[in-house]
């Protein structure tokens, strides 16, 4: 903390700050000639009744009236008398209760404070720190972000151009550093050379002149930027950026790939080297009704069940866990392994699947991103729009209002199995869930989620799945940072990676209890560079292996406190 003599010196280095304190003192120079013309008057006048007081008692009569605290022990007798107090009284007002405190915060203590927020609000990040990453813009995704980062461990600035925006972040513990987005001067104090990433999320045209920026003092730094519009692609791949992503289009790529009810197989929403992950709907299939242990998939096909929804929960299995009509059984193993039981389901099929089009809500820019998808899985598919300039430009594009019954019977709702809400407004995508959920109780509802506090609503009111742009960049950044550590599978489950933990060494996996202690599951064990799939649970782990777990992020989170990593 800088002394008070310290900060008095920054106050008079700058001329500005130099000519306030100049009119401050004018001022106060003034206010004592008022005092000193006042007292000789009050002398004079009191001569003019009469009677005679000392300096001093002039000096304290001419004080407690200005300040209109008068005591009332002197008074004047005359009529001229009392007009001279009248005088003296209004000028105490204006020049001592109304003008000094102005003039005292607006030339002293308003410059002091703001010098005092800009010693405390850091302008560089410490000459040591490497590997870490840069933001440039902050808004709910970037603090969704760094909390991710914060989990796994990862050191993060955020640069903000705003000193009070910059003092409010810092003062509730997140690390930032003041300066402009476009000033070369900048980057040098963020150590732009040695960082990891830079993560640069602001509008197109912003982030076109950060990334040109960044490029001139580190050619090398890897960049990632978000590109709202098509033809700003090309442009900031020119500027410099070595990632350049739509996050509109991939939203909509992943929930259209979230889709079942269109085939009876085993839809892949993930994949780690040979291992992936697929979703698969229990309904119509011989596995409607049984326990997992009455299923025996994994004798039948290899394929283990890491998880199940049930109504847009996501529930670690059990032996005794059942399989119902709205089931949906997350299984991992190979494409060998998924291929059998693609065969399994499609050799005992209890009925044929629904062969309505897939309804999407909304023809912006995430409803035509999942339309694309649909199109060329060659899956059927109709897009619900109200603007009639959208919708009538396209021959799959029902032209209303989705909250209208009548257009959505109009674009198959009875016949679907799956509806799609793609609009980035999280109160009208809640009012549509609720009423296509009363109208189909079985149909499979997937949404866009806008802001991170309306995911559990929409899950509460009839989602089955729920994603968000926060959830999707954390994914595309972490495997940025750390190849193949994380991915995100839906709002809240990830599968991710992770070294052996010292303790973990020599331990046999059935003994580590880790499903029970932490809520994830082991999917698989990497031993020099084989990938066990389905581990035997007696497995003993060695050192050197790496983990491939499931979870929610809060188990995630549970297992990277238990397990940490160590340090290196």
């Amino acid at each position: 903390m800088k002394t008070m003599a310290t900060q008095l010196s920054l106050l008079l280095q700058a001329d500005r700050r130099r000519g306030n304190i100049r009119l401050l003192v004018k001022f106060c120079l003034m206010l004592a000639c008022f005092f000193v013309l006042y007292s000789v008057l009050f002398h004079v006048l009191m001569v003019y009744e009469g009677r005679s007081y000392s300096w001093i008692t002039g000096f304290y009569w001419t004080l407690t009236t200005m300040s209109t605290l008068g005591f009332g022990d002197i008074t004047f007798t005359s009529d001229i008398g009392k007009v001279f107090s009248v005088v003296v009284l209004l000028s105490g007002i204006i020049f001592l209760l109304v003008m000094l405190p102005f003039t005292f915060i607006q030339f002293f203590y308003a410059p002091w404070l703001e010098e005092q927020n800009k010693a405390r609000t850091p302008r560089a990040v410490a000459e040591a720190l490497s590997g870490h990453v840069i933001f440039t813009h902050y808004d709910d995704i970037t603090i969704h972000l760094i909390r991710k980062l914060e989990q796994h461990h990862i050191r993060y600035v955020l640069l903000v151009a705003d000193l009070q925006a910059a003092l409010n972040l810092h003062d509730q513990g997140y690390h930032v550093v003041v300066g402009d987005l476009d000033d070369p001067d900048t980057y040098p104090r963020l150590n732009v050379d040695r960082a990891a990433l830079v993560v640069v999320l602001n509008d197109d045209v912003v982030s076109t002149n950060i990334i040109y920026t960044i490029r001139e003092i580190s050619p090398d730094v890897i960049t990632v930027t978000n590109a709202d519009r098509e033809e700003s692609l090309d442009i900031l791949k020119l500027a410099g950026s070595t990632h350049v992503l739509q996050m509109t289009r991939m939203l909509g790529q992943a929930l259209a790939r979230r889709v079942y009810g269109v085939s009876m197989t085993a839809n892949v929403i993930g994949r780690f080297d040979e291992l992936l992950i697929a979703e698969a709907s229990a309904m119509r299939t011989w596995l409607q009704g049984k326990t997992l242990a009455e299923s025996r998939l994994r004798q039948v096909a290899g394929v283990t069940v890491v998880g199940i929804w049930e109504q847009g929960r996501f529930i670690m299995p059990g032996p005794h866990s059942r399989i119902g009509e709205s089931t949906v059984l997350v299984l991992a193993g190979t494409e060998e392994q998924l291929n059998l039981f693609d065969r399994s389901i499609a050799g005992k099929m209890a009925d044929s699947h629904q062969k309505g089009p897939v309804l999407v809500i909304g023809g912006g820019r995430v409803g035509t991103a999942v339309a694309d998808t649909l199109k060329g899985r060659e899956v059927e598919f109709r897009v619900v729009e109200k603007r009639s300039d959208i919708a009538s430009r396209h021959a799959h594009y029902i032209e209303g209002s989705a909250a209208e019954r009548e257009v959505l019977d109009r674009a198959g709702l009875q016949e679907t199995p799956a509806v799609i809400i793609t609009t980035h407004d999280d109160n009208l995508n809640i009012y549509l869930t609720i009423y296509i959920r009363r109208l189909r109780p079985d149909v499979q509802i997937i949404s866009r989620s806008s802001l991170d506090r309306n995911i559990t609503t929409l899950h509460r009111a009839g989602a089955n799945l729920v994603l968000s742009y926060s959830s999707l960049l954390n994914s595309t950044i972490l495997n940025l940072l750390q190849p193949q550590k994380m991915l995100m599978l839906s709002e809240g489950l990830n599968m991710f990676r992770a070294a052996l933990n010292e303790k973990m060494v020599s331990q046999a996996l059935a003994d580590l209890s880790i499903r029970e202690q932490t809520g994830c599951s082991v999917m698989a064990v990497k031993r020099a560079g084989e990938l066990i799939v389905n581990p035997d649970p007696a497995i003993v782990l060695e050192a050197g292996d790496e983990l491939l777990l499931i979870g929610l992020t809060e188990a995630e989170k549970t297992f990277m406190e238990r397990y940490p990593p160590d340090k290196k």
